[in-house]
């Protein structure tokens, strides 16, 4: 019954660590958060190279501290690699509130202003990794577009 309790507080903790990069959704929205056991915590970055990794670290590190839990430790796996599919449906939900188009099959990226389908592809590069730069052909705004991997 303490495992259950203590995992279940230490899920609560991190879900209110945000992402660094795009603070409206958290480690946990983003399947940052691998597993959770009562003694530590299993993180994967979405890439490998990701810059924001040793930031998450340190305030996944804070907010345990801060909840009591400085006994738990956090670690890094890369294997499996972080796929979008790992997003929470809550954490795509927050992602589209937020102006970012989230990860999707379709070949057409919804416009998170609008909801056109009428768009394209900018520069497969955006504002981080793993974002590529969008347009709505409806609307005219520009939009990032969480790339699917």
């Amino acid at each position: 019954m303490v495992t259950t309790l203590s995992t279940d507080a230490l899920w609560q903790v991190l879900e209110s660590v945000p992402d660094p990069e795009i603070p409206a959704v958290s480690v946990v929205d983003l399947g940052i958060v691998r597993a959770v056991r009562p003694d530590r915590v299993v993180i994967t970055p979405t890439y490998t190279g990701c810059p924001a990794t040793q930031v998450i670290e340190r305030d996944i590190r804070a907010a345990l501290d801060a909840a009591g839990f400085r006994d738990v430790a956090i670690e890094t796996t890369l294997s499996p690699p972080w796929t979008t599919d790992w997003i929470t449906e809550g954490g795509k939900a927050k992602l589209h509130a937020y102006g970012i188009a989230p990860p999707s099959s379709a070949s057409a990226a919804t416009c998170p202003q609008c909801g056109s389908t009428d768009t394209e592809e900018v520069s497969r590069f955006g504002s981080t990794p793993c974002k590529a730069q969008w347009r709505c052909r409806a609307c005219l705004e520009p939009f990032d577009r969480f790339k699917c991997h």
